[in-house]
């Protein structure tokens, strides 16, 4: 990734981040990496976990935003999501939600909060 993607994504990571502050969560963790993937932001409100993908796209659109977060990309967010679920086991009894924010992307809000975005298949 170059420089300036990765840091117009910090960019729209940390204005997502302060999105969901001002809406009530509490940020637990930003850019959580595993083996199997990354999550943008890890927050908690309302006894839900809420494991949370960034997508900055001032050039987007639907077609786009559903390419980027294509089956496999879920897939890595929901196994990384299980990972830290095991070290972090005081979440066990939390319910959880995965979401997305779109950020500038043409015709929505300029930070477009999408709750239940999508649910792990079984």
């Amino acid at each position: 990734m170059n420089d300036n993607r990765k840091s117009i994504g910090d960019i729209g990571e940390n204005r997502a981040a302060i999105f969901l502050k001002n809406a009530g969560y509490v940020v637990l963790d930003q850019k959580f990496r595993t083996k199997s993937g990354e999550i943008d932001i890890i927050c908690f409100k309302d006894n839900t976990l809420v494991f949370v993908e960034v997508k900055t796209l001032p050039n987007g659109n639907v077609d786009l935003l559903s390419h980027v977060l294509d089956k496999r990309k879920q897939k890595r967010i929901i196994n990384t999501a299980k990972r830290f679920l095991i070290i972090h086991r005081q979440y066990s009894n939390s319910y959880i939600r995965f979401d997305v924010i779109v950020l500038d992307m043409p015709g929505l809000p300029q930070v477009y909060h999408i709750e239940n975005a999508f649910t792990e298949l079984l």
